[in-house]
């Protein structure tokens, strides 16, 4: 049994709802045990998952959050800078699932979070066991 960290960024909080609700689902049909923080934003993630991943607590991760495009460049910065983060992360080894929503409206950002639709919070944490897997084979 695996030890799975969410991280969850909770600025939307019934998009990150729903996505938690695939996330926590997926994870618990494979018999898996889970944790949940949150973190103000989804730049504070890839953060979150080092500091956690050095009590060497945890077996894999999901990072969980909505980036909605705005009226600024800062929407780019976010989504950008938050993915940067994870992958400098999984290159470091870290079985990472990285379900940060980056979208231009709350409606595709709803058809993403629904675990009865695109279920992407669920979609990020079967990611994150598969990379686990692939981890512990190569280990």
């Amino acid at each position: 049994m695996a030890k799975v960290l969410i991280v969850e960024a909770r600025y939307y909080e019934r998009l990150n709802d729903l996505l938690l609700a695939g996330a926590r689902s997926a994870i618990e049909a494979e018999g898996h045990a889970h944790e949940t923080v949150t973190v103000p934003g989804a730049l504070e993630i890839p953060a979150a998952i080092a500091m956690a991943a050095e009590t060497g607590a945890y077996d894999a991760f999901v990072a969980l959050g909505v980036v909605i495009r705005g009226e600024t460049w800062h929407f780019e910065v976010v989504a950008n800078e938050s993915a940067r983060g994870i992958m400098a992360l999984t290159l470091d080894g870290l079985a990472i699932g990285n379900g940060i929503l980056t979208v231009e409206n709350e409606a595709q950002a709803l058809a993403r979070a629904l675990p009865e639709q695109k279920d992407k919070g669920g979609e990020a944490a079967r990611a994150a066991l598969a990379m686990l897997e692939i981890k512990r084979r190569f280990a």
